[in-house]
């Protein structure tokens, strides 16, 4: 044969004996590593944002004093404010909480606009008040009977969920026990 140059590759050296760092067993082990790592991180978040993973016992959590008023159920609502609530629900992913309402009485759903007693939802699990009106959107106007208004509470971290049980304020009243959908 002739000196001429190939264009096959020249074989690889094979490595060399003994071990090699980044090898398979160094690989898993640092695998499963950060896998152990990332589980306990995720469980020590849990743990520290809810108080009963902290073997505390879970009750419901009372209005904070300066919010709380006189506790009504749904038909005593309707015969102190004016209205009726007809559904408390999560939206836009999670961030928003929906309350609707209806106007029985508009002279006494006058109440809802009284600054002193501005509407909030109250979070029974964590006591947690929202009061946040979506782009501070409140109706302002005289209310009309037999029409559902809304309100849209922020909802900065998903705090409140479909199934949490709420303490509604509206005017100079509280509804408790409601359960959101």
């Amino acid at each position: 044969m002739t000196d001429q140059a190939t264009l096959d590759p020249a074989p690889a050296a094979p490595p060399p004996p003994g071990r090699r760092w980044g090898g398979r067993r160094v690989r898993l082990v640092g695998a499963l590593t950060g896998g152990v790592v990332a589980v306990a991180v995720a469980a020590l978040a849990l743990w520290l944002a809810h108080p009963s993973g902290r073997g505390e016992q879970a009750t419901a959590a009372k209005v904070p004093v300066a919010w709380g008023r006189p506790a009504v159920s749904a038909e005593g609502l309707a015969q102190r404010s004016g209205v009726k609530i007809t559904q408390v629900a999560v939206s836009g992913a999670g961030g928003l909480l929906d309350l609707r309402f209806r106007v029985f009485d508009p002279a006494k759903a006058h109440a809802l606009h009284d600054p002193a007693t501005p509407p909030a939802i109250v979070d029974e699990r964590t006591g947690l008040v929202l009061n946040q009106l979506l782009m501070n959107h409140s109706h302002s106007g005289e209310y009309t009977p037999a029409v559902t208004y809304y309100l849209v509470f922020e909802n900065s971290g998903n705090w409140v969920h479909r199934g949490s049980r709420v303490t509604v304020l509206l005017g100079n009243a509280q509804v408790e026990h409601v359960v959101v959908a």
